[in-house]
């Protein structure tokens, strides 16, 4: 077995585990980044970068680069019931230097990352490299073991980043039990062309609420059910599926018939959990793996780059001294990121899952969910929203800056 050895072992290659192995690396401090994939190019992943990210990209000193990617902007989010439009967020107004939200394939993000880290000498990325073991020594996580092409690889690490989902197996591994919240939705993603002088809203409700991507070629759809729908939704048969999306995007009605086979539709069964404790002796949980996400207001990729940046500013000078860290320096990145995650659990769960139905047969467009009323009747909640969908709860910036 091959046996490398680092001061931080950050496990998954997503947006947490990259941006926190970026911003170690960068602080001088000796990491390796697991990614259990050859690449990252897997579709139907969050592919939002907010305000707030681009803002810390912008700290970083590489926005104008950043935003040469191919992507498109939205400059506020406008939610679509019973023939009425109402703007729920607008980012307008927040002092950041990218007011909107960048659409960018995740794998662009991730590669724009992952080589902007390998530029430090502390840096490396390990690919097709799976955690599936934690190495203890008297109860204190000291590394991973993992499985390579050329066989396995234990990797030794005074500290181990779980940063690997929300199916962390780290975080399994490590007997940390979340507690789960009920899931609001399913979604299901698949990809329709796109045509010129298509007019799609970004959030369509009724019976199902349907979310429109403007990706250049074509729309990339996100089709959210209640929980644990889907099974109902297969047995009524395609046909009534595409019906369903012909009605809340009227203007898809003349290519619906392209989906034509139940594979080209992806589920992603939503999951709502927090772990109570994020940390045992050696071991750190940020991103989905401490607190999985719904996807309502898109917020998961923000949190999860936050995590990382807290993890970064905060654990950074104390992997830089000699020793461990301390239990007492990992829960400092729980007690700084754990009520951001708590409040926007709530918000999600308790006030954004009215704007889904609760079964395949409700249509919001039948009675006006409470939330759309009120920005309806209330503009400039518009801009408290803009703020907390945009920024989050609690906005992280580099050290010092």
């Amino acid at each position: 077995m091959r046996t490398e050895t680092t001061r931080c072992c950050v496990v998954g290659g997503g947006p947490a585990g990259m941006m926190a192995g970026l911003l170690l690396a960068r602080q001088g401090v000796e990491v390796i980044v697991l990614e259990k994939h050859a690449d990252f190019l897997r579709d139907f992943r969050g592919d939002t970068v907010h305000p707030s990210t681009l803002e810390l990209i912008a700290e970083l000193g590489w926005i104008e680069e950043f935003l040469r990617l191919p992507h498109t902007r939205m400059t506020d989010v406008t939610v679509n019931l019973g023939g009425q439009a109402v703007t729920f967020a607008d980012f307008s107004r927040l002092k950041v230097r990218c007011p909107y939200i960048a659409f960018m394939p995740q794998w662009d993000v991730l590669d724009f990352l992952a080589g902007k880290a390998m530029a430090y000498p502390t840096f490396r990325l390990l690919r097709s490299t799976e955690a599936t073991e934690l190495v203890l020594d008297d109860g204190r996580v000291v590394g991973v073991l993992a499985t390579t092409a050329d066989g396995p690889v234990e990797v030794r690490a005074d500290l181990v980043i779980a940063a690997d989902g929300r199916h962390s197996t780290v975080r399994a591994r490590a007997g940390l039990e979340p507690t789960a919240g009920a899931p609001p939705m399913d979604v299901l993603w698949f990809h329709l062309p796109r045509r010129e002088g298509d007019q799609v809203p970004f959030f369509q409700g009724g019976k199902g609420a349907l979310i429109s991507i403007d990706r250049g070629a074509f729309w990339q759809l996100a089709y959210a059910i209640p929980a644990a729908a889907f099974t109902e939704l297969r047995a009524a048969g395609l046909p009534a599926f595409r019906e369903r999306i012909a009605a809340l995007a009227p203007a898809l009605r003349d290519r619906v018939e392209l989906i034509d086979d139940w594979d080209q539709v992806h589920q992603l069964t939503v999951r709502v959990d927090r772990l109570k404790r994020w940390h045992r002796p050696g071991l750190l949980c940020i991103g989905d793996a401490a607190h999985a996400m719904s996807p309502a207001g898109g917020v998961g990729i923000n949190l999860a780059v936050q995590d990382a940046v807290a993890t970064a500013n905060l654990l950074g000078p104390v992997l830089l001294r000699p020793g461990v860290p301390a239990e007492a320096d990992l829960a400092s990145v729980q007690s700084r990121r754990e009520r951001a995650a708590k409040v926007t659990q709530a918000f999600q769960l308790g006030i954004l899952r009215d704007l889904y139905p609760k079964d395949l047969a409700d249509d919001t467009t039948e009675h006006v969910p409470l939330i759309f009323t009120a920005f309806r009747t209330l503009p400039p909640l518009r801009h408290v929203m803009g703020r907390f969908i945009g920024l989050g709860v609690r906005p992280e910036h580099l050290a010092g800056w």
